[in-house]
């Protein structure tokens, strides 16, 4: 029997990588390219007086493995359609593979029937992606982990955790007596995990949901902040409401400086004048959705933004080499 030869199987299947870009998040989507050293393939996306997209490739991509880098924030209509076309278009164009990298998911927070008569939109985000000719799909800190399950597609849901751990990390020396706050017990969880990287103790804010129009009441404060530094810690900021009132309450129960990390930025008007005139030291978050320069002012230079290019870089070479994603948190 003649000696087996070798081969890269993943590559001769899905060819070279291709990589697109929407426009809901240019910088990243060019952060990304840099870090792979590889252009962004050039497209058009008009839109036309009817208000309706029109998406075409530049050349083909017959046989290539395709990844498409959009995150859906507002205008979270626009940029889901933007994302769905131009899978549909690479689906169409006989793309050997194709991946939605959205740094960003939509509709995250309805992920389940809390109430009489309302949808799991969630669940037909997932299914519009699918349809709409995606393979696999990357995305940043679920709102919900239960949404992996609405995917009948393979994919990589991505954290932010040690990219933040890290940077606060470095910020602990100047920090006094350093707690951990969860604004939510829903992320209670995942706020342990921060506590315990940070080798911090954790505290915890229980508020209930009073409303559909985003309010909540914060109602007990349970841990003890007294004459300690604070870093009140969630998934994302919509309204800034829950992160309001979690600053005035540990405030009041005597905490030192606050500093605010979560990773999506969403900062629905007028969250951004309303946050930054709160007594926070520091504010720190990640790009998978871009901050507009008008917002960024509010907050000056205790806006700290933490890049996940490298990481969704690094997974996306990972997964046209076929190489374990999870080797690179040592899983």
């Amino acid at each position: 029997m003649p000696n087996a030869v070798h081969v890269r199987h993943d590559r001769i299947q899905y060819g070279d990588v291709k990589l697109y870009a929407g426009t809901g998040c240019p910088e990243l989507a060019s952060n990304i390219a840099g870090y792979l050293r590889m252009p962004l393939c050039e497209r058009d996306v008009i839109v036309f007086p009817n208000d309706n997209l029109f998406v075409q490739l530049h050349t083909s991509v017959r046989g290539q493995d395709c990844y498409v880098i959009q995150t859906t924030s507002a205008p979270v209509h626009r940029n889901l359609m933007e994302l769905l076309i131009m899978l549909q278009t690479l689906r169409l164009d006989s793309a050997a593979r194709i991946t939605a990298v959205i740094p960003y998911l939509c509709y995250a927070r309805s992920d389940k029937k809390d109430q009489p008569r309302v949808p799991i939109t969630a669940r037909l985000v997932a299914d519009m992606i699918e349809v709409a000719g995606a393979d696999r799909y990357i995305t940043m800190d679920l709102h919900a982990g239960q949404i992996q399950g609405f995917f009948s597609i393979p994919g990589d849901v991505m954290t932010a955790f040690y990219i933040l751990t890290d940077y606060l990390k470095k910020k602990l020396p100047v920090m006094k007596s350093p707690v951990v706050v969860t604004a939510d017990l829903g992320f209670a969880k995942k706020a342990r995990n921060f506590a315990q990287k940070l080798d911090t103790p954790l505290a915890f804010i229980e508020k209930r949901r009073v409303s559909n129009d985003s309010k909540a009441e914060a109602l007990t404060f349970i841990g003890d902040v007294k004459d300690r530094d604070a870093i009140i810690v969630d998934d994302e900021i919509n309204t800034g409401g829950s992160m309001v009132q979690a600053v005035n309450l540990v405030k009041s129960c005597g905490a030192r400086n606050i500093y605010m990390v979560f990773v999506h930025p969403v900062l629905s008007d007028p969250a951004s004048q309303i946050l930054s005139a709160l007594p926070v030291t520091e504010f720190i978050a990640t790009d998978t959705i871009p901050i507009p320069a008008e917002k960024a002012a509010y907050f000056g230079d205790r806006l700290k933004i933490l890049s996940v290019s490298r990481l969704l870089g690094e997974v996306i070479m990972r997964a046209n080499e076929g190489r374990s994603v999870g080797a690179l948190f040592n899983e």
